[in-house]
């Protein structure tokens, strides 16, 4: 037993000397390093994947977000057209009545006794009248007329063509006649304005009108 305690003793300044030349060969900062990193590079991984995951959660709020802003933007234009074209049948009513004021106006002026009889005069003037405060109304609430002049070109879009008129000064495929004026609603079409249509020479009877732009 003795020689093992010998043995010991002199193999421990042996060991305590190896390993302080070890420590000294090491380079300077790398024990520091491993010691500083030692938690961290284990949690490696785990922090790439917290990482992504973070990225994710802020990919999917931005587009919510997106979502949610343009969901609120369809409500408001719903909601703005909903109130704009809300009145488009009662105004739709409504233009029987400017066509009517238009057609009495229309006779009363053609009426030989329109010349003579100021009681007519005045009565053409008092429906007249009638008429523009009825048409400043429709301005009001977004109704415009788009009633077209003899000799403009027929649009489909607008017009509605009711019969051909042959022979006369005006290029094929333009307003003739005028039946019934156009009206818009905001953007949108009203009611048509139904016209005759200068025809083509040499076109068949009852053949389809030009509309070609």
């Amino acid at each position: 037993m003795s020689d093992d305690k010998n043995k010991n003793e002199t193999e421990t300044p042996e060991t305590a000397e190896n390993l302080a030349e070890t420590l000294a060969a090491e380079p300077a900062g790398q024990g520091e390093a491993r010691d500083a990193a030692g938690p961290d590079a284990a949690a490696g991984p785990d922090a790439a994947m917290l990482e992504a995951e973070i990225a994710e959660l802020k990919d999917r709020l931005l587009r919510v977000s997106a979502e949610m802003e343009n969901t609120r933007k369809r409500a408001e234009r719903d909601k703005a057209d909903a109130t704009r074209y809300a009145a488009a049948n009662f105004a739709r009513d409504m233009l029987q009545v400017a066509d009517n004021l238009r057609r009495a106006i229309g006779t009363l002026k053609d009426d030989e006794r329109a010349a003579a009889a100021e009681s007519v005069k005045a009565m053409v003037e008092g429906v007249e009248m009638t008429e523009r405060q009825l048409l400043s109304i429709f301005e009001r609430h977004g109704i415009r007329e788009i009633t077209p002049q003899p000799g403009e070109r027929f649009d489909p879009n607008l017009h509605e063509a009711m019969f051909e008129v042959p022979g006369t000064e005006h290029p094929a495929g333009t307003v003739v006649h005028v039946l019934e004026g156009g009206y818009m609603i905001g953007e949108r079409l009203l009611r048509a304005a139904r016209v005759g249509v200068a025809k083509a020479e040499g076109a068949a009877t009852g053949g389809n009108v030009d509309t070609t732009a």
